[in-house]
């Protein structure tokens, strides 16, 4: 094998209390896609972090093209052809869609730009709106808008950290026909995922870090699913695990609850991106909401979680409704608030916290801690910030914060978005669990192979009308079919 475009050694790093990188080992090379692994607070996105000039190592080194380098920003590591599609979105909320994208070609009109874009979105199959404003956009649409951003840059080194998240199936299949394409242009390619078959099925190498470290690299022929469970969250727990199986088939008990008994409905609900949306949200049951973004569905999960009210029509919800939003970083934390702080703002005006004029810190501190210890959340303390959490372990502060209302009803938006093969599957049972203990429960996800798997009825969202899946089409090719008829409103 050649020379590595790109080699990190004994890269450390920390925040604080945190050790973030504890001698991670990493080489990219070209023409390869690179699948990188890790349980959440691995140490995945701190690494890359680094590569893309965004964080300085404690100690190590970083060679590009044999070259050892420091790089003090993320212009050097652009200049330098690294290119990094973030977890977390860099974008310009105020600005369009397309002035995001400009910003990446300095020294083009908009118009110059616009034909740039369009053929990017035309080899890509990625479309976006580009004359909406980002904040007006959804995850998925901001996830299609990082990935276009780095790839007009036309990077030597690709890093795509989480890309997947979000996006439809169709999207994540031709993202790796692209991501093929570009390694057999002779570019080095680097893929950060949760998804074990994702992983397996674009890879020719895999990485496995694990607290900091790098503890596995081996070739795609010689990786079994379970060896890279083992190395990312050990073997006692990747048994346990059995690779995520044991979600298809767990077994419920008898609802508390009368399974009929209707603990939400909508009845011709019209508003944004919502047509005449009737619905009934039961007692001890998994609704699964699937569709392509832009056709209604976030907006019927706003509505179903009593933070929006419709302009036409009637919602009946319970007065405490749990939700788990699209975004964690910008709807679901207060990334400057430590642990404790953030579940104060959901979990403070229960009754079993008092109800006098002060808040009940020392209570609410336990509860976090509770939370923090069920949730397995990687955080030295409660007094940590929600801010200085990998995107998976504050997804589990979120999960956490929000089961603990005891509320009726949840209603989740992707709650697996970033969670490691561990976290994801214990996130799955909760539901299994909690639905049969009467909880209501709507599942809004981009993710077909959780809404088939979890879900006692499935609907599909197209545009902004609600449509229920027959018993005969619950399957990855009927579901995805009436989602494709919908497509996207903003596409």
């Amino acid at each position: 094998m050649s020379d590595p475009l790109v080699r990190l050694r004994g890269v450390q790093r920390r925040f604080g209390r945190v050790q973030a990188l504890a001698g991670a080992e990493l080489d990219l090379h070209a023409g390869e896609v690179h699948g990188v692994l890790g349980a959440n607070g691995a140490g995945k996105s701190t690494l890359f972090n680094v590569l893309g000039g965004l964080l300085a190592p404690d100690a190590g080194s970083l060679e590009i093209e044999g070259v050892q380098t420091a790089l003090g920003s993320p212009r050097d590591a652009w200049s330098r052809g690294i290119g990094l599609v973030h977890q977390h979105f860099t974008l310009v909320p105020a600005l369009s869609v397309r002035e995001n994208l400009a910003l990446g070609l300095r020294g083009r009109s908009l118009t110059e730009v616009g034909g740039v874009v369009e053929a990017t979105m035309e080899r890509t199959g990625l479309r976006v709106p580009l004359e909406a404003t980002v904040s007006a956009i959804g995850v998925g649409d901001r996830q299609r808008t990082e990935i276009l951003k780095t790839l007009l840059r036309d990077p030597k080194v690709l890093v795509l950290d989480e890309p997947t998240a979000v996006l439809t199936p169709e999207e994540v299949d031709g993202l790796f026909d692209l991501l093929r394409e570009l390694a057999g242009e002779g570019r080095a390619v680097a893929l950060v995922a949760h998804k074990l078959d994702e992983v397996l099925a674009v890879s020719d190498r895999l990485t496995v870090l694990r607290a900091g470290r790098t503890v596995l690299t081996t070739e795609r022929a010689g990786a079994s699913e379970r060896a890279l469970v083992a190395a990312m969250v050990g073997s006692g727990v990747a048994d346990e695990i059995a690779l995520g199986v044991h979600r298809t088939g767990m077994k419920r008990d008898a609802p508390a609850r009368d399974p009929s008994a209707v603990v939400g409905r909508l009845t011709g609900v019209t508003g944004e991106r919502l047509t005449n949306a009737t619905l009934e949200v039961r007692a001890g049951e998994v609704l699964g909401v699937a569709g392509v973004e832009g056709n209604g569905q976030h907006e019927l999960a706003l509505v179903l979680a009593g933070r929006v009210r419709p302009a036409v029509g009637v919602a009946q919800v319970p007065d405490e409704v749990a939700f788990v939003p699209q975004d964690r970083r910008t709807e679901g934390l207060v990334p400057d608030f430590d642990l404790t702080e953030n579940i104060a703002l959901a979990l403070s005006r229960l009754d079993r916290f008092g109800a006098g004029p002060l808040m009940p810190w020392d209570a609410l501190e336990e509860e976090a801690e509770r939370i923090r210890t069920r949730f397995d959340v990687t955080a030295p303390s409660v007094a940590t910030l929600a801010g200085a959490l990998s995107g998976g372990n504050q997804q589990r502060v979120i999960i956490g914060r929000e089961l603990a209302l005891g509320a009726q009803m949840l209603v989740a938006e992707n709650p697996t978005r970033g969670l490691d093969v561990a976290a994801a599957a214990y996130v799955h049972g909760e539901l299994v669990r909690l639905a049969a203990a009467g909880l209501a429960i709507v599942l809004v996800s981009t993710d077909l192979d959780e809404i088939l798997e979890l879900s006692d009825r499935v609907v599909v969202m197209t545009r902004g009308r609600i449509v229920v899946v027959p018993g005969n089409e619950r399957t990855r090719e009927g579901v995805g079919a009436l989602m494709l008829a919908g497509r996207s409103q903003t596409g």
